[in-house]
Order: structure tokens, then C-alpha cells, then sequence
């Protein structure tokens, strides 16, 4: 792969793959809608400071992830291509990171290109670029903190270590802003082991003061404004998302401490058949300062995050830059070498991997359909699955000259997938889709009830009215309930019938409710029927109309 054609391709890439689909499917409930909903209260509210989720106060993350999105949706318009460009190109950025890290590394075009290849393609990567969240802003933060930093490392001159340190401190800063303080723990993991063993502490000393005040002064005016504003943001931010998520005995999402290591292994798809000769090169080699950076940089924030009580699987996203270095490091060596056993297991691997799911989904298919005359998603399904298949049989019978397949059935299927999703699953995961058929009817109503706050932010945000009120709902909106403005809100069973005659005293009445199981069914049986109702799912769309005074 020449110099010239290297970055084309994988823009074009980016453009096809991570692009093109952004609107090819609804908001996903709980994460797509709130993080849309959030970001555009601040369009509507012109609160640029402190976070608010459907106009009640929100501080489980700071708000420079938020902004991101508020941009997108400013840019592009509040639709699913606004909601999700910030992580499409956030993970477009890193991509090129990676290309850029690997040329630093190496200089070797091949190897730069086949790098950025494989981070653009592993599966969760190429994934998470479509999916409205702050993994992917927070993960090229950290990324270009820990490039950065290795820029500043093997630069020659002071000029380039105070810019490089300088970059360093502005991504600590921006990723602090985006997900808190990880963004700076993460770069002192592997920043001062690496600098003890290499004895350059003192160059540690005297530049990293540099990249601390940069941070400082790209994060203080925020920090200072939310306090200003909300005297108890940092309080509950730093206890209740820091300290009681890592340590505390009732943090969610508790895992074992091994729950990442298969994880990552999955995530490396469709490479993983690369790990055994990528861990055997790189222990071999482990001397090598820029090996070792690599070492440092996947394992570190591995053992990090496995020691904390709570475990979510996008955590360990940092770590995919250096495997795909790694991966991509070996994989053009053994093209130089010209063998392709490496080559030829993983093909087989991913092949294997493709014909079983394929198989499987035949099989239930026939046993108990999961597409219901939905011939369309069941042939876009298929073509990603055959794409996956046909290109890794190429790796695996021509590893040498068709090394790269593996990349291009990876980005088809996870391009096609979304849109390829049964009805069953849509209708129940994306409620912003069902309220969009309905849209006309629950503009036209003044007053907004939700039992459920995804479906809720859904209908928020495409009414671009956050005022909805929850019927038997909490959830993460606790604190912001405690608030007075917050407790008008709140709509529990022994209310519900009270409010709702108020409510139909001064104007009409939009309901969505998802039903999940009898005690849904018990909150529905407790509103009027009189309205015209929709169903879709396990959600209900309920019309009810003013009645007289």
C-alpha cells in the first residue's frame, strides 16, 4: 500500500462504512435516546454548564461529550445523522491515530495502512462509530493523550516534546470534560512505569507540569462555571460515579475480575486468530521501548478496570489502539516474511465463526422464526453474513494476497446489521421510530406521560419537549427528582388517575408506555380509555382527548 492511496482508502472507508448507515436505524433505548435528549436540551435551554436530562438535572458525566453531540445535532439538524456524527467521527479520528502512531512507530506505509485497518474493523470499533454515546469521544481522548505522549517520548527536540506534551494535557483535559477523571489516570499508568524503566523520570519531572497546567486550564473554566451553577455537582460526580462505581459494594455492573479477558479477545474480531503470534512476537521482543509502550498501554487499563467492582464492556475500548498496533505490527511482518499460517488460521477462525451463526440462524429460523415476513431485513442479514464468510475463506486459501478481506466483510456486516434487525427487536429497542409514525398526533397533545424513561427521552426528544411526566419511573433521574421542580413529575399509581383528570381539564393528553410485563398492564388499566390507543411491540401509544372542565 503506497503513501499516496493509504489515507483515500480509509477515508473513503469511513465515508461507507461508519457514514452512510448513520440513519439507517433508530435511537437505541437507554443510551441513544438519553445522550440525544441531553444534548439537545442544551439546544433548547441555551444551558451550555450543567447537564439536564428531560429538563431535570443530570450529573452522572460532565459535558463536553454532550456538547459534542449538541454540534452534531446543531450542524446536521436533531435527527439520528446529528445524534450520532460526534462518534462517527470521534472513532474516524482515532483511526487515524493509528495510522499516525504506526508510522511514527515504524515507517512503513504498509504497516501504518494495515494498523488503521484493523482498529477501523474490529467489530465493537466499527460498531460504537454508530452509536450515540461518550465511548467513543472518551476513547480518542485517551487515544490521543497516550499518541501523543510516545510522539513527545521519541521526539529529539525540546520544541517537540513541549508540543507533544502540550497535546497530552488538552486531551486529559477534553477527556476529564467528557467521562471525568479516568482521563487522567490512564496516561499515569503507563506513563511512569515506562518512564522508571527507561530511568527518564527526571524528563518526567520537567515536562509533565507542562501537560497538568494545559489540563488545567482547558478544564477549569468549565469546572468553575458548574459550580457556580450547581454547587453540588462535584459531590455527587466524584462520589457517586467515581468512588462508589469502582469500590463500593453495590456499584453496578459487578463482573468478575477475569470478565475482561474473553471480552477483549471478542472484540479483536475479526483478527483475534492473529493473538498467539502477536503475544509470542511481542514477549519476544518486549525489550524494545516502543513494544513495551504498547504492552503498557493495553495491559495497564486492563488490570485497572478488572479491579473495579463495577464492569461495563466499553471500558476497556482504550485498549484497542495498541492491539490493533500489535496485531497490524505482526501481521505485515509476516507478509515481508511472506508466511501466511497466521493468516490462514484466522481466516479459517472467522470463516468457522460465520458458517455457525449462519447455521444457527437457519435453524431458529425454522424452529421458531424470527423474522416474520420481513423479507427485506432477512436478505440484508444474510448478504452481511455471506459477505463475512466469502471474505474470510479469501484469507484463509490466499493469506498473502488477500490479507486484507477479513476488513472489508467486517465493516459490510456491521453496516448492514442494524438495519437487518428483526421487528421484534425495533419495535422494542427503538420507541423513537413508533413515536415518529405518531408524531403529528402527540404534537398536537399539551400534556406528555411516560412509564418508561427511554421511551420517554425518545418522545422528548422528537416532540423537542423534555417537560414529560413519568408515571412509576425513576431510574437514573433520581437525583434530579429529589429536586422541587422534580417532584411535580413524578407520577406514582395512587396519582396517576388525579393527574391525569387535571391534566385533561387544560388540554390533551400523549401517552407512551412500555409494557414489559402485569404490572405494566396494571398501569395501563388505571388510565382512561376512552382515547385512541396504538400498539407496536411492547409499546402503547395512547391519544387521550381534552374533556370539559
Amino acid at each position: 500500500m503506497s503513501k499516496r492511496w493509504a489515507l483515500p482508502l480509509l477515508l473513503l472507508l469511513f465515508l461507507l462504512a461508519y457514514l452512510l448507515p448513520l440513519g439507517s436505524h433508530g435511537l437505541w433505548i437507554p443510551d441513544e435516546t438519553r445522550y440525544a435528549q441531553i444534548s439537545q436540551d442544551m439546544l433548547l435551554s441555551g444551558n451550555w454548564v450543567s447537564p439536564h436530562f428531560m429538563g431535570l438535572r443530570y450529573f452522572e458525566k460532565p459535558i463536553a461529550g454532550y456538547w459534542m453531540i449538541a454540534l452534531g445535532q446543531e450542524l446536521f439538524g436533531q435527527n439520528l445523522f446529528g445524534v450520532r456524527f460526534a462518534s462517527a467521527l470521534s472513532t474516524g479520528l482515532s483511526v487515524l491515530l493509528c495510522f499516525l502512531a504506526a508510522r511514527r512507530l515504524w515507517s512503513d506505509p504498509r504497516k501504518s495502512f494495515a494498523c488503521a485497518l484493523l482498529y477501523m474493523s474490529f467489530t465493537v470499533v466499527a460498531g460504537q462509530a454508530g452509536y450515540a454515546n461518550l465511548d467513543p469521544q472518551f476513547t480518542f481522548w485517551v487515544n490521543l493523550s497516550l499518541v501523543a505522549l510516545w510522539f513527545a517520548l521519541d521526539s529529539r527536540t525540546t520544541g517537540q516534546r513541549l508540543a507533544g506534551w502540550s497535546v497530552l494535557g488538552l486531551a486529559c483535559g477534553m477527556g476529564f470534560m467528557t467521562k471525568g477523571f479516568l482521563a487522567w489516570a490512564l496516561p499515569v499508568l503507563i506513563a511512569l512505569p515506562w518512564m522508571l524503566w527507561q530511568k527518564r523520570w527526571r524528563e518526567l519531572l520537567v515536562f509533565g507540569p507542562v501537560a497538568i497546567v494545559v489540563a488545567i486550564a482547558v478544564s477549569l473554566p468549565w469546572v468553575l462555571a458548574v459550580h457556580a451553577q450547581e454547587p453540588d455537582y462535584w459531590r455527587f460526580f466524584f462520589w457517586h460515579e467515581h468512588i462508589r462505581r469502582f469500590a463500593g459494594d453495590d456499584a453496578q455492573h459487578d463482573a468478575p475480575w477475569w470478565f475482561y479477558i474473553p471480552l477483549l479477545l471478542a472484540f479483536s474480531l475479526p483478527w483475534a486468530g492473529l493473538w498467539p503470534t502477536a503475544v509470542r512476537q511481542a514477549w519476544q521482543t518486549r525489550r524494545e521501548p516502543a513494544i513495551a509502550f504498547l504492552g503498557l498501554w493495553l495491559v495497564m487499563p486492563l488490570l485497572f478496570f478488572s479491579l473495579s467492582n463495577g464492569k461495563l464492556p466499553t471500558y476497556i475500548l482504550p485498549c484497542l489502539l495498541p492491539l490493533a498496533l500489535l496485531l497490524g505490527h505482526v501481521l505485515t511482518e509476516r507478509l515481508r516474511l511472506e508466511q501466511g499460517r497466521a493468516l490462514g488460521f484466522n481466516g479459517l477462525l472467522n470463516m468457522a465463526l460465520g458458517i455457525v451463526t449462519l447455521i444457527a440462524l437457519v435453524y431458529v429460523q425454522l424452529k421458531k422464526p424470527l423474522y416474520d415476513h420481513e423479507l427485506h431485513s432477512l436478505v440484508l442479514v444474510f448478504i452481511g453474513l455471506t459477505g463475512w464468510i466469502i471474505s474470510n475463506l479469501l484469507q484463509a486459501f490466499r493469506p498473502l494476497q488477500c490479507w486484507a478481506a477479513p476488513a472489508f466483510g467486517s465493516l459490510l456486516f456491521i453496516a448492514l446489521l442494524p438495519a437487518a434487525l428483526p421487528k421484534s427487536v425495533v419495535a422494542n429497542k427503538t420507541p423513537d421510530q413508533f413515536i415518529l409514525h405518531h408524531q403529528d398526533e402527540l404534537a398536537g397533545t399539551t400534556h406528555l406521560l411516560s412509564n418508561d424513561l427511554g421511551a420517554a427521552s425518545a418522545l422528548a426528544w422528537r416532540l423537542q419537549r423534555p417537560n414529560v411526566a413519568l408515571y412509576n419511573t425513576v431510574g437514573e433521574l433520581k437525583y434530579g427528582l429529589a429536586y422541587p421542580e422534580g417532584i411535580e413529575r413524578r407520577i406514582d399509581s395512587f396519582r396517576v388517575e388525579q393527574w391525569m383528570r387535571e391534566a385533561r381539564r387544560t388540554g390533551s393528553v400523549g401517552v407512551v408506555m412500555r409494557v414489559k410485563g402485569q404490572d405494566e398492564l396494571d398501569e395501563i388499566d388505571r388510565l382512561p380509555k376512552d382515547g385512541v390507543r396504538y400498539e407496536q411491540g411492547n409499546l402503547v401509544i395512547m391519544i387521550l382527548p381534552k374533556v370539559a372542565p
